[in-house]
């Protein structure tokens, strides 16, 4: 999808009409194989970007709109592209790939004690953030009002995928990551109404009406994702398909028919292919390691098109007049609007304000305002260009200033000094096969799983250690066996045990071999159920004293993480 959009920019240039014909001439073969030979060196280009990235510490967005800019007619490939409708048609379809990404990615058990807060955030906190940001930028820029409240909902939307790029190697707390992560996948949706209110032609009159149809088209599009979420888990789960890599084909599709309905319902079609995604990304569904995996795919494709196709957009000689405006707009939302935001939104919630601080700075944007800057410049609004340019200026320096702060912003609050277990990473066979799942997992250096013994981890019966990789060497471990950190883990569970088996794998990787006298119930913040410390689960099972149960083993599951309790799946 994304490929296709680069190179018809190439190819697409424009060309005298023949007699009698008005269309330009049909893609031929040769320009078929010059449009995969450019697409296939700007992923590379763009894959590669992502190590240097990650040593810097800046979110790879910033080199896709770098790739951008330098193909683009300021810089050295020279094409001219100026096709704001076709920007924000890809830019929609890239974003709902994102999203459907995001939301397979999220966790039930992370985000469900933050749900509260984090709706309250997104909606109450989106609507303070635009108020403050407007009033900035029309007494202190001078614009009017109109372009002012379209930039302040512009740029309210935050991007998790940014956030999370940076703090990557950081644990945090799980109110954190959670409240992040859900507050990313729903804000998009109440702005993406408030920006397309204040571009249509007309002054915005009666905002309690303006109110009740944000309110109707949320909650229209949050039945339609649950809805479609339900419904296509459940199949899933009942309909053995021929192959396994139709898995990933088949969540997707749903994932994307939510989006697709819930828009055509006239509702939200971003909240509800996010929940319908959610939904279908808790539900154990079978070959869930190779969905996760082509999703997470798609995903980095949609990505890197989308800033490749927004740099492209971008004209670096128009910036100059607009750097100025960018940068005090830029400090009324970072130092004023977020964190006020933030406050409000959270204070009822007894967020910590260390907490708090680090959601404040850590309201990063991304892909969605800058696609959101192209809604005014397709419906004519005036100034549109201006304020598309502002928004990027604004997107590209202030992610150059939060994105390397943060990790030392989370350490200064001592929110990233505490380690925690890596994700596990789990497998399911089909359920009308095996009825089992497969759990492989990793302790990590701080994890107070290292010394305790396959015995001590008293898993549930029905749940076994099978195999330990120790420095590249596998065995098959025995009740006496000691866990050490960087041990690979593979652990088999029934399906009737095996949330008591990850309760107890996160409550050792929390507590340790007292896990269950200490009554700790392996997360903070809530994470992880007591389940894992109840007797049923406390005791070791039929066999426990036989290599084959070593099922304590599976309390390696250093995976598990201490904050913000296990992850299925695999970790991004």
């Amino acid at each position: 999808m994304r490929c296709a959009a680069a190179s018809d920019l190439v190819f697409a240039r424009p060309r005298a009409p023949r007699p009698g014909q008005g269309r330009e001439p049909p893609l031929t073969v040769h320009h078929l194989n010059q449009l995969l030979l450019v697409c296939s060196l700007v992923l590379l280009v763009a894959v590669a970007a992502v190590r240097i990235s990650s040593r810097s510490g800046l979110p790879s967005l910033l080199v896709y709109l770098g790739i951008g800019v330098v193909m683009g007619q300021d810089g050295l490939g020279h094409i001219h592209f100026d096709s704001a409708a076709m920007t924000q048609v890809m830019g929609y379809a890239a974003l709902v790939v994102i999203l459907a990404e995001g939301g397979l990615g999220t966790k039930w058990k992370e985000v469900r004690p933050v749900l509260s807060s984090a709706s309250v955030l997104a909606t109450a906190g989106v609507a303070v953030s635009v108020g403050v940001t407007a009033a900035g930028a029309h007494y202190l820029v001078g614009l009017e009002w109109r372009q002012a409240l379209i930039i302040g909902a512009v740029v309210s939307s935050t991007d998790a995928a940014a956030v999370f790029s940076v703090l990557r190697r950081i644990p945090l707390p799980a109110r954190v990551t959670g409240t992040l992560e859900a507050e990313s996948g729903f804000n998009d949706a109440p702005v993406v109404i408030l920006v397309v209110a204040f571009s249509t032609a007309g002054p915005v009159e009666h905002w309690y009406i303006l109110l009740g149809e944000i309110a109707l088209e949320l909650a229209i599009g949050a039945a339609v994702g649950l809805a479609v979420g339900l419904v296509g888990s459940w199949g899933l789960k009942h309909v053995a398909l021929p192959a396994s890599g139709l898995y990933p084909i088949a969540v997707l599709a749903i994932a994307i028919s939510a989006y697709a309905a819930g828009a055509l319902g006239h509702g939200s079609g971003f909240l509800a292919v996010y929940l319908a995604s959610m939904v279908l990304g808790n539900a154990r569904l079978p070959h869930w390691p190779a969905t996760r995996g082509f999703a997470e795919g798609l995903g980095w494709i949609a990505q890197i098109g989308m800033f490749v196709l927004l740099g492209l957009l971008v004209t670096p000689h128009e910036l100059g007049d607009d750097i100025v405006p960018a940068l005090v707009i830029g400090l009324v939302l970072t130092m004023v609007a977020r964190p006020l935001s933030v406050v409000c939104s959270l204070t009822p919630f007894r967020v910590p304000w260390q907490e708090q601080t680090l959601m404040s700075w850590a309201g990063l944007r991304g892909a969605v305002p800058i696609i959101l800057a192209t809604i005014p410049m397709v419906n004519g609004v005036d100034g549109s260009r201006r304020i598309f340019n502002i928004v990027f200026v604004l997107v590209v320096v202030y992610t150059l200033v939060q994105g390397p702060t943060l990790p030392w912003l989370a350490r200064t609050l001592r929110l990233g000094e505490k380690g925690e277990a890596a994700d596990l990473g789990i497998e399911s066979a089909p359920l009308e096969r095996l009825r089992g799942h497969l759990l492989s997992l990793t302790i990590p250096e701080e994890s107070r799983m290292h010394g305790v013994e396959i015995a001590e981890l008293r898993l549930p019966s029905g749940s076994a250690v099978t195999l330990v990789v120790r420095e590249g060497k596998s065995f098959v471990p025995m009740p006496s066996t000691v866990l050490r950190r960087g041990d690979e883990l593979l652990v088999v569970a029934t399906d009737p045990v095996r949330d008591a088996a990850e309760a107890r794998l996160r409550a050792v990787a929390h507590g340790g071999k007292l896990a269950s006298w200490l009554g700790t119930d392996g997360a903070e913040g809530g994470g992880a159920r007591p389940g894992g410390a109840r007797p049923g689960g406390s005791r070791p099972g039929p066999g426990g004293a036989k290599s084959g149960s070593a099922k304590s083993e599976g309390a390696k599951s250093g995976g598990a993480r201490s904050g913000g309790g296990a992850r299925s799946g695999s970790s991004r």
